[in-house]
């Protein structure tokens, strides 16, 4: 069955990801998947809209429209905004790079990040999304996700650095664990030189997201760790929960 013009255009916006921010028509053509000429007539009609942008070097960009909307997305807004006093009271305490995320898929997309003073390689940045397996806020989220997104998650086990765990039984046993001891820990999986750890995000019964920490050792002051981050999760559940978010 033919694409719809609305699916085309859905199409080359999604292509744009954190290692893809500016693309040549051409680029957004085969990227996309789309032919040449019907590529550059809805191009050229998103940036008429605002949803894209033109650069001097004749890339396009993501435009301010689509920014502008996002930050209507409840997920961007309330959650953030609840969320940020509390990030910004961990960061101090701790230094480190401190990130909020959800799940989207089998992916976990940061939504609040900010960077710690120690140099320890964070790939994560607001926006982006990366592998739930292999990152602390994903494994938290993953533990609490339901049946069928873990059943699926388990079957793409990607590895993306030589301490990636990509054996679905041992994944199993570290959710296990997760929901036990209520945070997730990883150790170089993502990149190499860097650790995290995380901990459910609670409104009501429910996790809504993760807090995590990334640090380039976890063997020194783990339990501090997890503490800070429990109480300033807690303090955001209060805060969904005092303002009746969904």
């Amino acid at each position: 069955m033919a694409k719809s013009v609305t699916t085309r255009a859905l199409d080359l916006l999604g292509v744009f990801d954190t290692e893809h921010r500016s693309l040549t028509l051409s680029e957004l053509a085969r990227r996309s998947g789309t032919p040449l000429g019907t590529a550059h007539r809805l191009v050229g009609e998103l940036a008429r809209w605002g949803a894209l942008a033109r650069e001097p070097d004749g890339g396009y960009v993501i435009g301010r429209r689509i920014w502008q909307l996002g930050l209507l997305a409840p997920v961007q807004s309330e959650l953030r905004t609840a969320a940020s006093p509390f990030l910004h009271d961990l960061y101090g305490a701790t230094l480190a790079t401190v990130h909020l995320a959800v799940r989207d898929g089998l992916e976990v997309l940061y939504i609040d990040r900010l960077a710690g003073h120690v140099s320890v390689p964070v790939v994560s940045k607001i926006g982006s999304r990366l592998p739930l397996h292999a990152t602390g806020v994903g494994k938290v989220l993953l533990a609490y996700a339901p049946d069928d997104v873990r059943a699926n998650a388990l079957q793409h086990l990607t590895r993306v650095t030589a301490y990636t765990v990509t054996q679905p039984a041992r994944l199993l046993e570290q959710l296990r664990r997760v929901r036990a001891e209520g945070y997730a820990t990883t150790g170089e999986e993502m990149s190499l030189g860097a650790c995290s750890v995380a901990v459910p995000v609670r409104n009501g019964d429910a996790v809504v997201a993760a807090l995590g920490m990334v640090v380039p050792d976890l063997r020194r002051q783990l339990p501090r760790m997890v503490s800070a981050l429990q109480v300033a999760a807690q303090g955001i559940g209060r805060t969904l929960a005092s303002v009746q978010w969904k």
